[in-house]
């Protein structure tokens, strides 16, 4: 005998005292799925067999039921469960989490169960025990479909029990296994010409056939695809026969899956015989079929075959997506019980009418938080519009409307406009007056604290994991809450960028070269060992600007503003710095310099060739001084003041005094030194700062394309990214200007001689350095993604960071200790989220999923690291 098991169930095992109902739950199953009482007797009383203790054990079983129920795990009950009484609970448990109820009827017999009972001393009961829970037994289960059991198994022998195999088989609702990618397509009802140019324009091939009277169909998907139905194919509509018949060719060939619409299972019921109401679009699907069935007397018996083996709902493509006619509440997904049908049929309604004397749906997506996508119909609607990851694709074709499909993964609409009214709305698709946000904006108008305090794990697309503490969380949110630029803006933040390590020991002068590397801090080379160390040998290196790391969110105009980011105050983008703040307080420039980027994205044709109205953009702005003139004013101009004006005036003296007196010669020399040191500190930050009175005195050098419009461009080489920002200062406008760059292989040392060279060169004229970065945007190495770009700053710009005497001997054996695992790790993991957040935009996933990797690239900016790294 073989059992079959839903993958997801309740199993009650019921049997008396000494069946082994203990012994056919560990054979069958994982220690972990059963649920025992003589288990939990144990936990609560240290005495498995005390009676006393049963009602707090039977308490802790409900408890535990319930949960692994509601984290949609199979669980097994090992207990008598004789009496109805007793299974009542267990079941009404399963039907609060959508569990199917299987019933294991573990049955030796009485001779048997009296038998084992007598070798455990623990149960030296007469034989009536065992008698009366067979007779309970017997008479309790004689209507197990009343309790809610679905499947009952009766073994009734020693030699049964033992043969039976138990195996496991998945729900209905569950296809996961099945990825696609997807076409789903909207309630069709009966338009069947509408649905094959929709297929025809998704790239299948629908070739007709007639023969002997029999008109049959073809359906040919592009290589790959996977046609989905959400229901709804007949009623109202000219031609429901051929709609059937185009849906069915695809399930039957494996192109295609179909889930139960309302129409469709009242359509079923006429099939089937029973009486139904002719009304509601029904009338025609019967006429047509009847018409049909006179050619082809197959077809009706087909079709009431295939529209009863339907399913309320499919959950496809690893547990992302999740297909229903009226739609699927998160805790239903993968569940089969009636309510779960009930809900994917004919959604949740308020009990009220509206001015139509249609029933007032609930929305249930306001309040969905759920993980998986939810692609549903059932109510008409002029335009699909996504709500909490999910939309409604029903857009109304039988009403004259459009027959839409949704792309699955890319989350592309293709509709195909209706040929005619077919049918009189009782709600008029009328479309309404204009709103200034979507739906999905104007909830996301309201962010939801719990979503980022305490601690929380981001789940991100390139397989990695990151955890944010409560502390890091509550830095994060004082940060947003205080400081950030208007949220909805906050799409992404940069990482942060480790520097190249240090050598221990310092290399001995080149004196063929008119700069000496042996007391730099930071060199070219360690970046590149670093990479070729991991296997990454083609790299790219660019300019560093002196200025401040800067996002520039472009926005063709004030509607592109307010259609995809929901802003309504006039805003057509922002500029923010890598904390997410507004890179200047007053609205008035930073819109300024946006339409200058604006007219030279327009120039080149920027959003033509990108298929986009807006932009975001990585670059650098400066002068440097522009954002941080408060720094510069308070930190290091009065360092640079005072070291120069104290040391000056005692190096003079000192000079002086060796010419009286030899001895004096040294310590006259060193503070010389140092008064060089300190004039060069003041030179190193006063090359990166000039006055601003104009708009023109800016300068933004742009370095990524970040992303545009259903693109995140982090799959493209940075050699693109160059270019593509290079075009920008083609019109010439001054402000802005392309970064400098060479492609670099490590392998060939000539190419690191010229690439260092370059370094050189670029700091010797008071360059701040250069960026080292993978030719790749997203690499691997050895042991997984490597970091994203290492910065080798030049000795003047680490003299601001480090303070004017860095270089000295001593202080440069110290600092080439510093350690870099922190500032690494962090790199890593901002990159990884940031790549997260836009590609959760891009995929217009809601504001609150976006704002969970952004909230976490700000937590960890709140980690303990050395600010000079």
């Amino acid at each position: 005998m073989r059992i079959e098991l839903p993958d997801f169930c309740l199993v009650l095992l019921i049997g008396a005292s000494g069946s082994g109902k203990s012994t056919f739950a560990r054979t069958h199953f994982k220690p972990t799925e059963i649920i025992s009482s003589d288990h939990y007797r144990g936990v609560v009383d240290d005495d498995e067999n005390s009676l006393e203790a049963s009602g707090d054990a039977f308490a802790a079983c409900h408890f535990v039921t319930a949960t692994r129920l509601k984290r949609r795990k199979l669980t097994v009950i090992d207990a008598t469960n004789i009496r109805p009484e007793d299974r009542d609970k267990f079941i009404s448990i399963a039907k609060q989490y959508h569990a199917i109820t299987v019933g294991i009827v573990i049955d030796p017999g009485e001779r048997v169960c009296h038998a084992r009972n007598e070798t455990h001393p623990d149960r030296q009961f007469g034989p009536h025990v065992v008698r009366n829970q067979m007779a309970s037994l017997r008479r309790g289960l004689n209507r197990p479909d009343k309790e809610g059991i679905r499947y009952l198994h009766w073994l009734e022998s020693v030699d049964q029990i033992s043969a039976v195999t138990v195996t496991r088989i998945r729900t209905w609702t569950d296809a996961r296994h099945v990825e696609g990618p997807f076409d789903i397509i909207g309630d069709v009802h009966g338009c069947a010409d509408e649905l094959q140019e929709l297929l025809e324009k998704l790239g299948y091939v629908v070739a007709w056939a007639e023969s002997l009277g029999r008109r049959t169909v073809r359906v040919t998907p592009p290589t790959g695809r996977q046609a989905v139905f959400v229901g709804d194919l007949v009623d109202r509509g000219p031609n429901s026969p051929d709609v059937l018949r185009i849906v069915m060719s695809l399930v039957a060939d494996g192109r295609g899956l179909c889930v139960l619409g309302n129409h469709d299972i009242k359509f079923w019921r006429w099939l089937s015989g029973k009486t139904v109401t002719l009304t509601h679009g029904l009338d025609k699907t019967v006429a047509q079929m009847e018409a049909a069935a006179k050619v082809d007397t197959y077809f009706k018996r087909e079709v009431a075959t295939f529209v009863g083996n339907l399913v309320s709902h499919f959950w496809l493509d690893g547990g992302r997506l999740a297909v229903a006619h009226a739609g699927v509440k998160d805790e239903m997904i993968g569940r089969a019980s009636g309510a779960v049908r009930e809900f994917c049929l004919y959604g949740e309604t308020t009990g009220e009418s509206d001015a139509f004397g249609l029933p007032i749906r609930h929305n249930w997506t306001a309040d969905y938080r759920g993980k998986t996508v939810v692609v549903y119909g059932h109510t008409p609607t002029l335009n699909a519009e996504w709500l909490n990851d999910t939309i409604c694709i029903d857009t109304g074709c039988v009403f004259g409307g459009r027959l839409t499909a949704l792309r699955w993964p890319e989350r592309v609409l293709v509709d195909v406009p209706a040929r005619q009214v077919y049918a009189e709305p009782k709600r008029p698709l009328a479309p309404p007056p204009e709103p200034q946000l979507t739906a999905q904006q104007a909830q996301d108008d309201l962010l939801d604290i719990d979503l980022v305090i305490g601690k929380h794990i981001v789940t991100t697309t390139l397989g990695k994991t990151v955890t944010i503490d409560a502390a890091q969380s509550a830095a994060a949110l004082e940060m947003m809450s205080r400081f950030a630029a208007n949220p909805k803006w906050l799409i992404h933040l940069p990482p942060t960028m480790s520097p190249c390590a240090t050598s221990l020991t310092q290399d001995p002068p080149d004196t063929t070269k008119s700069h000496s590397l042996a007391d730099m801090l930071e060199q070219p080379a360690a970046a590149f060992e670093y990479y070729r160390d991991e296997g990454v040998t083609d790299l790219v290196v660019q300019e560093k600007h002196m200025g401040s790391r800067a996002l520039l969110l472009v926005c063709r105009d004030v509607d592109t503003a307010r259609m995809r980011f929901g802003v309504t105050t006039g805003e057509t983008g922002m500029i923010m710095t890598r904390t997410g703040r507004a890179f200047f307080n007053d609205g008035v420039t930073g819109e300024a310099l946006l339409a200058r980027v604006r007219t030279a994205m327009t120039e080149v044709r920027f959003f033509e060739r990108h298929a986009t109205d807006w932009a975001l953009l990585d670059a650098e702005l400066m002068p440097w001084s522009a954002n941080l003139q408060g720094l510069i004013a308070g930190q290091y101009a009065p360092t640079g003041a005072a070291a120069t004006s104290d040391l000056s005036v005692t190096a003079q003296l000192l000079a002086e005094a060796a010419t009286r007196d030899p001895s004096a010669v040294d310590i006259a020399a060193r503070f010389a030194a140092r008064t060089s040191r300190a004039e060069k500190y003041v030179d190193a930050y006063r090359r990166y700062c000039w006055p601003v009175t104009s708009l023109g005195d800016y300068r933004i050098a742009p370095f990524h394309v970040l992303a545009t419009e259903g693109a995140v461009h982090m799959d493209k080489e940075h050699i693109w990214h160059m270019t593509e920002c290079a075009r920008l200062a083609e019109p010439g406008d001054q402000i802005l200007i392309a970064t400098a760059h060479h492609v670099v292989d490590v392998t060939n040392d000539a190419s690191i001689e010229q690439a260092t060279d370059w370094w050189l060169a670029l700091t010797s004229m008071g360059g701040e350095g250069m960026v080292v970065k993978p030719r790749s945007f997203i690499a691997r190495g050895r042991k997984g993604i490597v970091q994203p770009a290492i910065k080798v700053r030049g000795p003047e710009y680490l003299r601001i960071i480090y303070g004017p005497e860095y270089d000295l001997p001593e202080h440069l054996t110290r600092l080439r200790k510093r350690g870099l695992g922190k500032k690494r790790s962090l790199a890593y993991r901002e990159f990884i989220l940031g790549h997260e957040a836009l590609t959760r935009f891009v995929a217009k996933h809601p504001l609150r999923k976006v704002h969970e990797a952004v909230f976490a690239i700000l937590a960890l900016e709140s980690e303990p690291v050395d600010p000079r790294l």
